[in-house]
């Protein structure tokens, strides 16, 4: 049977594992945590329980798939609710609205709220979806590096109507000229957060993330977000997948340009296949130490990282939700001071994540469980300490404004998750965690490739590498490479 080796168990890995199993392949994980999922983990604070990464699920069809690909039904192993609001927001003024994923209702509400055109808001959401179908066969899934991607007539499709992108336009302009209010204008320059890129720079091809939302909805699974890892990993070694946990991979092991294994605490264990779900600069500098990093890895722009509190809340606020925006009042300032000046502006953008307000043991009685990030740049040596600091208290006192409480008052513990130790627990670069940001129009094409182009065997999956971070995205990066090696 031939063998492979998969480096690391986050999202793409596991699902890399399962479908090289499925292809035949005895596979084995190894895993320098103790722990599997990367940044879609869990941990326990006092009687709080936190995911600990990605809190966003959308398209769950690609979770789904995977099962079905098994020959399981999903809906034995994995559970999930639709949600009927995607969001919460609040600006500073006072301004708040609650933001259905029923595409006429958000109409009618930005209509209400902000004047903007109906008609005007649905033909944007129209075209995102359009953009989406444009992009998926070229840019999502499959890889943009081999030439039978274009030589078939979804590719070809595809590329005759990349004009429709917008790809030469910033997000901004776009959004700016589609729509009057700033307040709208802000609410779609923010799905550039999504994959951590500056809506001032990034291509209006971004303006495809608002359809994940709308058109296929957002969900929240029964056991909390950690669910698909875990639901994922039972199906993996039902599958045959073996898991080596606390076991760092020190090298991939190569023999005249081809893979041959990898070594493990200084032994080597050899392979057909070896398909690395690390960072693709760490990938590079720690376990290729001799082949030469590509410029496009040496060379690229970080995307954003993130400063996340854990805080245990000591009552409860009706008036959010499951996920919640409070935006900052100068939009352009705060992207300008994270991608410009590598700094945290003093009135930053606050997403809240609670899931206690779905899986109620989240939290003690008549208590939330809060998730608290805002976007921060990548590590280059800044002083955190400081950055955490001065942060914390701009948020405290933000949401004291906002919710129109003394909030320091309600924190009843916190942990605290920075660049630098996002980078030491994931091995993400720089503690980015979409590996390269998309602040330019050609920013598809500089992700690295799902394959190697002068080692044979050698295979990447994550978001790092193409089609980029996120989890549907790390999930079709598993389908890629798995496809690649059914070739």
């Amino acid at each position: 049977m031939r063998t492979c080796i998969v480096v690391g168990s986050g999202i793409a890995g596991i699902a890399s594992s399962i479908r090289l199993s499925r292809q035949g392949y005895s596979v084995t994980v190894y895993e320098a945590n103790a722990y599997p999922g990367g940044k879609l983990s869990e941990f326990q604070q006092g009687a709080y329980r936190f995911d600990a990464g990605p809190s966003l699920f959308t398209m769950p069809m690609f979770v789904d798939e995977l099962f079905e690909l098994c020959g399981e039904n999903p809906r034995d192993h994995f559970n999930y609710i639709k949600l009927d609001e995607g969001c919460h927001y609040f600006y500073e003024d006072g301004t708040r609205f609650n933001c259905p994923t029923n595409t006429n209702e958000f109409a009618n509400i930005l209509n209400s709220k902000f004047g903007e055109d109906k008609a005007s808001v649905l033909r944007f959401l129209n075209k995102s979806a359009k953009m989406y179908e444009i992009t998926k066969p070229v840019f999502l899934e499959n890889s943009l590096h081999k030439l039978s991607t274009y030589l078939n007539l979804k590719g070809i499709r595809g590329i005759m109507n990349l004009w429709r992108l917008n790809m030469f336009s910033t997000m901004y302009s776009v959004n700016s000229k589609t729509f009057k209010n700033p307040k709208t204008i802000q609410f779609f320059n923010r799905f550039a957060t999504y994959n951590g890129s500056n809506p001032y720079k990034a291509p209006a091809t971004l303006n495809i993330i608002p359809h994940l939302e709308f058109g296929y909805g957002t969900y929240f699974p029964e056991k909390g977000m950690v669910d698909i890892t875990n639901s994922l990993i039972s199906l993996a070694e039902r599958q045959g997948v073996k898991f080596e946990y606390n076991q760092k991979v020190e090298e991939i092991l190569l023999k005249e340009n081809k893979v041959c294994g990898v070594r493990v605490n200084g032994v080597d264990t050899y392979s057909d296949l070896v398909i690395s779900n690390m960072d693709i600069s760490p990938t590079y500098k720690y376990l290729l130490p001799k082949v030469e990093t590509p410029l496009r890895v040496k060379n690229v722009e970080s995307s954003s990282s993130a400063l996340i509190f854990y805080w245990g809340i000591s009552r409860e606020f009706p008036e959010l939700d499951l996920h919640n925006i409070f935006f900052s009042e100068n939009y352009e300032q705060e992207f300008s001071k994270i991608f410009n000046e590598k700094s945290v502006g003093a009135d930053p953008t606050i997403y809240v994540n609670i899931s206690s307000k779905y899986k109620k043991d989240d939290a003690p009685e008549a208590c939330e469980n809060w998730f608290v990030m805002v976007n921060v740049p990548a590590n280059e040596g800044q002083d955190w300490d400081i950055i955490i600091d001065e942060t914390r208290r701009n948020i405290i006192a933000k949401l004291s404004r906002l919710l129109g409480i003394d909030f320091k008052n309600v924190i009843a513990n916190e942990s605290i998750l920075d660049p630098r130790s996002i980078e030491s627990k994931t091995s993400s670069f720089r503690g980015a965690l979409y590996g390269s940001s998309s602040n330019h129009m050609m920013s598809a094409f500089f992700r690295h490739a799902n394959f190697s182009s002068s080692i044979e065997g050698l295979y990447f999956c994550g978001g790092s590498v193409h089609p980029g971070g996120g989890i549907p995205l790390c999930l079709l990066s598993a389908k890629i490479v798995s496809g690649l090696i059914s070739e």
